[in-house]
Formats: C-alpha cells, sequence, structure tokens
C-alpha cells in the first residue's frame, strides 16, 4: 500500500510539473509578435512609406496639371490610408472594406469614362491613378481597376443609356462595387470558346454556367456576366444583381499574390436575367475588345507603379541599414542593382506613357496594346526580384514591401493575357499569321 501510494504521490508530482511546464511553453510560444519597429529598428517599415524617389527622367514634366493633381491627390491617400494596414489584410487574405469611401472620395473610378457623375480623366490620367494606387498597394489597384476599367467601362461602351443613368452613378462614388466575369474554369486565355450559356425566355434570359477567378465578385452588387447566346451562338454581356435567385459566389483561397484580392468562383442556375439588364452593345466576342483596349493600357500601369514602390523602398533601406559599419548603399554591387531597377522604371514609364497618347489619338492597336503589357510586366517581374535581393532576409517579410509586391506581380504577369498570349497577339499583327494553336491543330479544326 505504502509503495503505490508513493509512487502515485510521484506520478502526481510529475504531473503537476509537466503542466507548470506546459503552461510556461504554452505562454512562451503564445507571445504575440514584436512590433517590426521593434525588432528591426535599423530601418524603417513600409507602413510609414517612403517619398517617391523613382521620376529620375522626370516624367512628371510631361503630365498635363490635372494629371499631376490626380497623382498627388491619390498617392497621398494611399500613403496615409491604405500603407498602414496593407501587410496586416494582406496577411490575412480580407479586403478592407472601410476603405472604400476614402477611395470613392478619390474620384478615380470610372477613369476615361465622360458624365454619369464618372471623373472623364484623360486615359493618362487615368493610368497614372492607377499606378499610384499599385505603387502602395498592389491588391487595391486590382480592385479599382476591375470596377472601374472593366465593369464600369463596359456598361458605358456596351449599355443602354437607360443602364448608364441606373448603374455608373453609383459606381463611380463606389457606393456600389461592380465585378467583371469572363475567365471559365475551363476557358482562360482561351477565353472565346466560354460555356456559360444565355437562353432567351420570354421577358429575359436564363444564364447556366460557371466563372472562376473574378476579382470582386463576392462581394459586387453588381455582376457583368459574359454568356453564349443559344440561338447566335455568341457571346452577349449581362448585368446581374448579386442577390439573383440561382447565383452563387464563393471565394477562392489559398493564393500567395494579391491577397486582399477577393477572387471568387461563381455559379450560375438558372439564373433570370431581365431584357433590360441585357447589354445591347455585345453581341460577339469582338465587343469586349474595346474594353479590354483600354484595361490592358491600365493594367500595364499596375506593374509600373508595383516597381516604384520597391524602387523607392529599397532606396530608403539601403541607406538606413548598415552592414560592415557602412550603409548597404555604399556598396558597389547594391548600387548596380539600384541603378538597373531606376533605369527598367524609367523605360516602363516611357512605354507605358507612349501606350497612353496613342490611345487617346486613336492609333493604339491590340499589338501595342498587348506588347506593352507583356514587356512591363517582365520588367516589373526583373525590378521587383532584384529589390527582394537587396532587402536581404527583410525581402521575405511583407513588413517591408518588397516581399508582399514579389508576390503580386505574379498574378499580374498571367491576367488580362498572360505575357505569352500577348506577345503572340503582337507576333499576329507584325507577320499577319497567327500562331496561338498548334499548326497541326488549326488545320484539323477547319476541316
Amino acid at each position: 500500500m505504502t509503495i503505490h501510494s508513493s509512487k502515485h504521490q510521484v506520478l502526481d508530482s510529475n504531473v503537476f510539473a509537466d503542466d507548470v511546464d506546459k503552461n510556461a511553453r504554452s505562454s512562451y510560444f503564445n507571445l504575440p509578435a514584436l512590433d517590426i519597429s521593434v525588432a528591426f529598428p535599423q530601418a524603417t517599415p513600409a507602413s510609414k512609406f517612403p517619398p517617391c524617389a523613382s521620376d529620375y527622367y522626370q516624367f512628371d514634366d510631361l503630365l498635363t496639371s490635372e494629371e499631376q493633381a490626380v497623382r498627388m491627390k491619390v498617392r497621398e491617400c494611399m500613403e496615409k490610408e491604405i500603407a498602414p494596414i496593407m501587410a496586416e489584410y494582406w496577411e490575412k487574405a480580407e479586403f478592407p472594406f472601410h476603405v472604400i469611401p476614402k477611395l470613392g472620395a478619390l474620384r478615380v473610378a470610372g477613369g476615361t469614362i465622360k458624365g454619369y457623375g464618372c471623373p472623364g480623366h484623360s486615359v493618362t490620367g487615368a493610368a497614372i491613378a492607377i499606378a499610384e494606387i499599385a505603387r502602395v498597394d498592389a491588391s487595391c489597384s486590382t480592385f479599382i481597376l476591375v470596377h472601374s476599367s472593366l465593369a464600369m467601362l463596359t456598361i458605358a461602351l456596351c449599355g443602354s443609356e437607360e443602364q448608364k443613368q441606373k448603374y455608373l452613378p453609383s459606381l463611380a462614388q463606389l457606393n456600389t462595387i461592380a465585378c467583371w466575369a469572363l475567365t471559365e474554369p475551363a476557358y482562360g486565355s482561351d477565353a472565346s470558346a466560354l460555356n456559360t450559356t444565355a437562353t432567351k425566355v420570354e421577358g429575359g434570359w436564363i444564364l447556366e454556367g460557371q466563372k472562376r477567378w473574378i476579382g470582386n465578385s463576392t462581394f459586387a452588387d453588381v455582376l457583368v456576366i459574359f454568356a453564349r447566346n443559344t440561338t447566335t451562338n455568341q457571346i452577349n454581356g449581362y448585368l446581374v444583381k448579386k442577390d439573383a435567385p440561382g447565383l452563387t459566389v464563393t471565394k477562392i483561397e489559398n493564393k500567395i499574390g494579391l491577397r486582399i484580392v477577393q477572387n471568387g468562383d461563381i455559379l450560375l442556375k438558372k439564373v433570370f436575367v431581365p431584357d433590360e439588364d441585357r447589354l445591347p452593345g455585345v453581341n460577339s466576342f469582338q465587343d469586349t475588345s474595346k474594353v479590354l483596349a483600354v484595361s490592358r493600357v491600365m493594367v500595364a500601369w499596375q506593374p509600373i507603379g508595383i516597381s516604384m514602390g520597391v524602387y523607392d523602398m529599397c532606396h530608403r533601406y539601403l541607406k538606413e541599414r548598415k552592414q560592415f559599419g557602412a550603409p548597404l548603399a555604399a556598396f558597389q554591387i547594391n548600387q548596380q542593382k539600384l541603378v538597373q531597377m531606376l533605369g527598367n522604371i524609367q523605360a516602363m514609364i516611357l512605354v507605358g506613357w507612349r501606350l497612353c497618347k496613342l490611345y487617346e489619338k486613336g492609333a493604339m492597336t491590340p499589338g501595342h496594346a498587348s506588347m506593352g503589357k507583356s514587356w512591363i510586366t517582365a520588367r516589373a517581374r526583373e525590378t521587383v526580384a532584384l529589390g527582394r535581393e537587396l532587402l536581404g532576409g527583410n525581402g521575405i517579410l511583407s513588413d517591408f514591401l518588397v516581399a508582399k509586391a514579389f508576390c503580386d506581380i505574379e498574378p499580374i504577369y498571367t491576367y488580362e493575357g498572360t505575357y505569352d498570349i500577348n506577345t503572340l497577339v503582337t507576333g499576329r499583327e507584325v507577320t499577319g499569321i497567327a500562331s496561338f494553336k498548334p499548326v497541326a491543330l488549326a488545320t484539323r479544326s477547319r476541316l
């Protein structure tokens, strides 16, 4: 009995010791992370955004006073309102809905659209706004681009007068949000082959199908949906309300880039759309090209803005951070990388600016837009990768912007036409030969 009692006593003692040890470990491991300014006091995090240092060739001189004013207004808002919170929301993959009124007050939604409460900016002015948003946060620029340069522009270019008056004023103020649904699970680059159908019924249309990767879709009030007319076999456009019976939208999880953007899967099961919500100006896939021509210019300015932000961050970091008794900016190899980044940005800006001017005078072709988007995103990829190298270990922390930008540039390199597809669009234009399909397959499809 005594031995048993002694063993039991020892066991209880060990259990107690284990409990104390577990509690100690638990409290140790559950401590909140140190604030980055305490953990790494030698360099300033991106929550306090660096001043712009990337306009080395004084591109600002090429802008009108109105375009310069747009740039400064957007820059001030992004640095003040978005920079302090972007890493937190990016890590959580959540959208900061509380900033929508502040973005709406910038009056950039609607971009180039004139009237209906829209700002009516020049293409250059609208592009500059996108770049300034992307400089601080790429996800916010994608949110605006999808809403403005895709959804709103489709209504402006392809909608009826009644649709423009009904939808655009509220969308311009960001009181309501829109998305643009073209891509499907089976059709990305080959979007013209989409499967979603629209069948005419009395008083409207029945939509059936599925969309994927649709930005803003999880909270959009209005969804611009493209579907194949079962009678004509042509692509038509429709405006679908968020509460339409048969409409289901779910968030795509586990993204490594543009994590703040809420991309969704859309399921359409016998969704009824009244006749007044069919876009009369979308009667074939070619009609989407009118929208994509402008949006591709805007997308080309996203990587410009991202690269500007990364350069600005690296420029400040290299002067603050010291190793071997000297600031990192004093080392030759770091200066070489920084100047390579700066040179890329000057070239990217000038290509983007020329693209805007070609559009404004009616001379821009699909090949121009595609080469601009593909070439600029490739240079941005290189620029951001150099920035990641320059920040060393801090180059993998979202606190210092560069790691976040490194991930965010990847989806931009892919969407609105992958690098390869965009080069083939330009290749077709300069050679007169389409090479999107392997020759054998293209020949077989004609038989």
